[in-house]
Order: C-alpha cells, then structure tokens, then sequence
C-alpha cells in the first residue's frame, strides 16, 4: 500500500495567510482558496475589495490544479495553442492561470488557487502560499 503526506487545516491556514500577506503587500485585492488532494475545499478567504465573484473561481482553480496534477497556467496554455477540445474535459472547470498544486515527495497533496487580479498575479499569489510550507 502506498502512503504520502496529508495536508492539516493548519497547513491550509498557513498557505492562505502567505498568500494574502503577498497580495497585501502587492496592494491587490483577492480570494484565496486551499483544496485536499481530491478538489474539496479546506479553506478559502476573500479579501476585502475582491469582487465577490473571485470566491467562486478560486476554488474552481484549487480543484482543478489538484485533480489535473498540474498548474492551471498549462491547461489554459494548451487551449489557447489551439486544443480547445480539452474544454469538454469533466470536472475541469477552470483553465485559467493561478491554480498551483503542492507537490510533496513526487505525490499532489493539495492545491492553491487564487482569483481577483491579472493571471500572472494571482499566480504569484498562489506560488508565495505554495512557498510557505
């Protein structure tokens, strides 16, 4: 039987208030979101100012970069390079950059997604809550 690493609420608290202290420190206004292995929802915060919509994509690019075991940035990367059937792909719902998933001794653990400002910010956002653990 394989095992590996399961991330705790504290870790996902900690991966948010990283990612916040980056945006604040950017100025910018958004919503954090930390997912378990599988897409569920451990976390989420929104900033105020964020346009309320940010809560809903977040999660959506947490999820996304979990189950697809990759950043979202390569997903949208490979629809705008032209293969636009990978948006009929199930359960993948958000093929915008700022969803990164957190790699812990080869295996996904968990993912950070990020939503409110341009797709390289909330990228950084997200990278700088990765970079907490």
């Amino acid at each position: 039987m394989l095992t590996k690493p399961v991330l705790t609420l504290d870790e996902a608290n900690t991966m948010i208030q990283a990612a916040l202290a980056e945006a604040q420190t950017q100025g910018w206004k958004v919503c954090v979101a930390v997912v378990d292995d599988g897409g569920h929802l451990l976390a989420l915060e929104r900033m105020d100012g964020c346009a309320p919509v940010a809560s809903y994509v977040a999660p959506q690019k947490a999820k996304t970069a979990a189950i697809g075991r990759k950043e979202t940035r390569d997903f949208e990367q490979m629809i705008n390079n032209g293969r636009t059937a990978f948006l009929s792909a199930p359960e993948i719902q958000a093929t915008l950059e700022g969803g990164v998933p957190l790699i812990v001794e080869g295996q996904v653990v968990a993912a950070i997604g990020v939503s409110g400002v341009k797709p390289d910010q909330d990228a950084q956002v997200a990278k700088a809550g990765i970079a907490a653990l």
